[in-house]
């Protein structure tokens, strides 16, 4: 892929950082709702915060855990980190793939089994769910965050043949 220019690039980081905070930002937010729904002291209560879950889920959940892997692909392809040449960049990439699936299907379904009980006037099930998912979620974003900042591990294989080939 083409680089891209200083202003695009520059854009598309800022998108980049901004969605990717934000989705630990609502990761958090999301274990502050499943706390609460699973020690609320009224079904009411813990109705309430399993609907909230339910609008962040639907409304910015999903968009934000694919257009934050959307932003790094093109940046790791338009930049010289690459997608596959510096370790942090590739772990990044496929911690993002996985937790992005994780929050698609295993934290949505539980939430909506939770509000399917709210619903129809059931005990909620397994809140478990709803407590240890955005914990693991809140801890692979901070990784990721962490491992952004500071760039450990140097260049994978593929990126030490790429630098070998470009000084010759």
């Amino acid at each position: 892929m083409q680089q891209l220019t200083r202003p695009v690039r520059r854009g598309l980081l800022v998108v980049h950082v901004v969605v990717s905070v934000g989705w630990l930002g609502l990761s958090l937010g999301m274990l502050a709702l499943g706390i609460t729904g699973a020690v609320a002291d009224s079904a009411e209560e813990a109705g309430a915060m399993y609907r909230s879950m339910n609008v962040l889920g639907d409304w910015l959940l999903i968009p934000i855990s694919l257009l934050a892997p959307a932003s790094g692909i093109v940046l790791s392809l338009g930049t010289p980190w690459g997608l596959a040449r510096h370790r942090w960049v590739y772990v990044k990439f496929w911690l993002t793939l996985v937790t992005t699936g994780a929050t698609a299907f295993a934290l949505r379904a539980s939430i909506d089994a939770a509000v399917a009980d709210v619903v129809a006037g059931r005990a909620v099930g397994a809140t478990t769910d709803l407590i240890v998912a955005p914990s693991v979620s809140l801890g692979v974003y901070t990784f990721l965050t962490a491992i952004s900042v500071t760039k450990p591990w140097g260049l994978t294989a593929r990126g030490r043949r790429l630098r070998a080939i470009k000084h010759r």
